[in-house]
This record gives C-alpha cells, structure tokens and sequence, in this order.
C-alpha cells in the first residue's frame, strides 16, 4: 500500500475545518485537532488522522453530543468526578487534566476521574500537559472491552492505556502505552494495508491464535468472541497475567472510580453514548523533595540509560519518549504519511462537508 506525506500544516488547518462543520467551536476544533494530529507528529499512526473516519461516524450518527457541556458531579480539594454527558473525549481529556493540575499546583496532587465520554485520542498528549506545568502527568482510558483475558477467549478487558510523563532533561520521560500487545488501531491499519498481523496479537472466536485482522476486527465488532491478548500475549510464561492485570488496573481508575462503565459494557449504553472512562492524574514531585535536585537525578539516570553498553549489533538505547521528539521534526519537515485508503476517507469526509472543507491538504 502506498502512502502519501501530507503537509503538517494544511492537514490540521482540513481537520481543525472538519470539526467546526460538525459544529464545535474554533477552540475546540482546534484543541481537538493538535490531540489527534500529535499521534502522526508521534508515530502513532493508529491514532491520528486514520481515525477520522471513525469520528466522523460517531458525531454524525449522534453518539458524540457535539453541544455537550461536561459537569463535576464530586469533587474534594484533591480529587473530582466529572460527567462528560456524552461529549468529544479530547474537549472533556483536556478540562479534566487542567483541573488536575491545578489541584495538584494547590494540593500537592490533582486526580480527576471521567465518565460517559469517547474517544479522546492518545493518553501521552494530557501526561504531557502535566510535564509542561513541572508535574508529573498519569493518564488512563478504558475502552470497549477488546481485551481477551489470560487464557479466555471473550473480550472483558479495553486495550487500556496507562500513560506517564516525568519533567527531565533534555526532554521528559514519556511513557504511553496499550495494556494489550497492540491496540485496536494496529489491526485497522494492518487491514488497510490487507496484511496479516504477527502471531501474539489476537485470538480467533475459539481463542486460537489468528494473524486475520479483518475476523479478529470483525469478532470484536459483531461481539463474536476472540480479541486482542494481553502484553505478554497468550499464557503466563512470557507474562500475560502482568498485561491482564495492568489492564485491570486501568478499569479500577477509570470505569469504578468514575462511576462510570467497565469495558464489557461500553458501547450498550441506553442513551446511545460510548460510556468511555477516562483517568487523569497530576503530581508535584516537589512533595518528595527539592524539585531541582529531584529533576536533575531522573535526567541524570536516564542519560546513563541511554549511554549504556548496547547490544552487539545495535548503535541506540532510547528512552521513553526520545524517538517522539525526533520523529515531530522529521514529520513537520516531511509531512505526514498517510496511506490510499486513509486518504480516500478523508477525501470522502471533504466531499460530505462540501463548502466547509478547506483546499485538500497537498502531499510535499
């Protein structure tokens, strides 16, 4: 499959043009557009533009309230619950992080927990928010359940991101990652291409092992049984309990504490909402110590990381978080790759938006 490298810039200005059609303000449009771009600037392809398609079904079908306004149903100094009514993930992801961070400027620490919202793109983006502000950032989401637990064959568990960013030079540790082997995203982009997945990524209806993307995606919508394993894959030799419980612990912080819904239940909402759950944690490290000092032994550490003895035959150890600030300015450079079939959705959605759309973004 081909791809083509659109232009950073043109692209955003298409999306940010996108979601104020739909009819969510310039603000938003724009918040919403720098969450989902930032997953191409990372690398991360799966949760960038490629997912256009999907957001554009779920407001145009009325599962996104495009005019939903979120609102705190507890709240302690240290801590709130917030009901997203339905609302875009990335608008109500970045209220309740700046909410968390600003408990935790006062507090010490900040955790704001949500429920009844959707997709709100990659986690790192709100830890991130935290590490600009000298925090540390946690971020957490559950999803519909893909998740297959050790040795099940139905999925019970979301794909569940646990994301973490600490301040530290010369850049922050930054550390996003599915509680599953892959997320969901990987299988769409593996069937776009029409290629099989690796063995280790999912399991067929009978929990064999499949490398058939589409059945493994299909299973998953049509709630047929198999899904995506956990980290560690199928059996507890190469660690699939420490996945699985990882994935867990995620629905703990997100569907439970929130009040919300675990994942075998997102998608079966009575209002037609997803019922996603969302975490947000941010911490003044200043409570251990002297930030200074604390932020110097992390950077100091994570450079004798990087400087270790490398395996024979590798040149590189990367910490988490490095290959991300070198791939946004080789994609700003170059542009951002997008595949035929990606680009044929978005050429799609500027037909459906017709006058609203900006020019197409042009390919460097």
């Amino acid at each position: 499959m081909a791809y083509h490298h659109l232009d950073y810039a043109q692209l955003h200005a298409f999306c940010s043009a996108a979601f104020r059609s739909y009819g969510f303000d310039e603000t938003n449009a724009k918040e919403i557009t720098d969450i989902l771009l930032a997953a191409d600037l990372n690398g991360i392809e799966s949760h960038g533009v490629q997912r256009m398609v999907r957001y554009d079904y779920e407001i145009s079908s009325g599962m996104v309230d495009i005019h939903a306004e979120p609102k705190i149903v507890h709240e302690t100094p240290m801590s709130a619950v917030i009901d997203a009514c339905n609302g875009m993930g990335q608008v109500v992801g970045r209220m309740a992080m700046r909410m968390a961070i600003e408990k935790a400027k006062r507090v010490g620490c900040g955790m704001v927990s949500v429920r009844r919202s959707n997709h709100y793109g990659i986690a790192g983006y709100y830890t991130e928010m935290a590490a600009a502000e000298d925090l540390m950032g946690l971020c957490m989401t559950n999803t519909e359940a893909i998740m297959v637990p050790t040795y099940g064959r139905q999925p019970m568990i979301g794909t569940n991101p646990i994301a973490l960013a600490m301040p530290a030079d010369p850049f922050p540790f930054s550390y996003d990652c599915a509680t599953t082997v892959v997320p969901r995203g990987k299988f769409e982009v593996y069937t776009k291409r029409g290629d099989a997945v690796p063995i280790g990524w999912g399991v067929d209806e009978n929990g064999h092992d499949s490398t058939d993307a589409p059945r493994v995606l299909e299973n998953i919508i049509r709630k047929a049984g198999g899904g995506i394993l956990p980290l560690g894959g199928s059996s507890e030799l190469m660690g699939s309990h420490k996945g699985y419980g990882l994935g867990v612990i995620c629905e703990l912080f997100c569907g439970i504490f929130a009040g919300g819904m675990t994942a075998e239940r997102i998608y079966k909402t009575e209002d037609g909402g997803s019922g996603i759950c969302h975490s947000f944690l941010a911490i003044d490290y200043g409570v251990f110590g002297d930030k200074a000092e604390i932020k110097k032994n992390f950077s100091d550490y994570l450079r004798k990381l990087r400087e270790s003895d490398k395996a024979q035959g590798c040149e590189r150890i990367y910490t988490h978080g490095e290959k991300e600030v070198d791939m946004r300015i080789l994609r700003r450079e170059k542009g951002i790759p997008v595949n035929d079939k990606t680009l044929e959705e978005l050429r799609n959605i500027e037909k459906k938006l017709g006058a609203y759309a900006v020019p197409f973004p042009a390919e460097i």
